[in-house]
């Protein structure tokens, strides 16, 4: 169940998620330690040092050769390694592309509202697989009550060389 601070966490994500300048999807990251301290933030956009330009903006294939994603810009600018951490995305999990950085940074559980866009379907179910056979909790949440998890929550997965486990059964690592 979504308490107090991890609906704190998903509205401050939602908020720099505002500073995004993809005039498509604005995408925010916070990622917070067990004693709900703020430890890092991302929001998706350009490197530092590249400009804005509203040319790349506009073009989806230039603009995702050179687009950072949230997590991956909040996990860049975390001081430490994320062990025990919690990872709250909007406006959906992340994409496979940052799973794998977010697995590797030692993130315990993600917290995400459900993907309602389809081109990234395929990409956050992957995710979810990722997550799952590395041991990382993942809570998604409807945003209209912050509080309803979303029935994937409750799907179980086959990973490779592993047993069935259920993406809400087994306890994150360090847990």
């Amino acid at each position: 169940m979504l308490d107090k601070w991890d609906h704190r966490f998903l509205t401050l994500a939602r908020h720099v998620a505002g500073w995004s300048k993809d005039p498509s999807t604005k995408c925010g990251a916070v990622i917070a330690d067990i004693e709900h301290r703020i430890v890092s933030i991302g929001f998706n956009g350009f490197p530092m040092g590249i400009e804005d330009d509203p040319l790349f903006l506009a073009n989806r294939e230039a603009k995702y050769e050179r687009m950072i994603h949230a997590e991956m810009n909040a996990l860049l600018f975390m001081s430490s390694r994320g062990e025990g951490r919690t990872l709250y995305t909007v406006p959906f999990l992340s994409c496979a592309r940052c799973a794998v950085h977010v697995i590797q940074a030692g993130i315990a559980m993600v917290v995400a509202p459900p993907c309602r866009i389809p081109r990234w379907q395929e990409s956050i179910e992957l995710s979810k697989i990722l997550f799952a056979e590395a041991g990382v909790g993942v809570l998604e949440v409807e945003p209209e009550d912050g509080i309803q998890t979303s029935k994937q929550d409750e799907t179980e997965y086959e990973t490779p060389g592993s047993a069935r486990r259920s993406g809400r059964a087994f306890s994150p690592r360090g847990a």
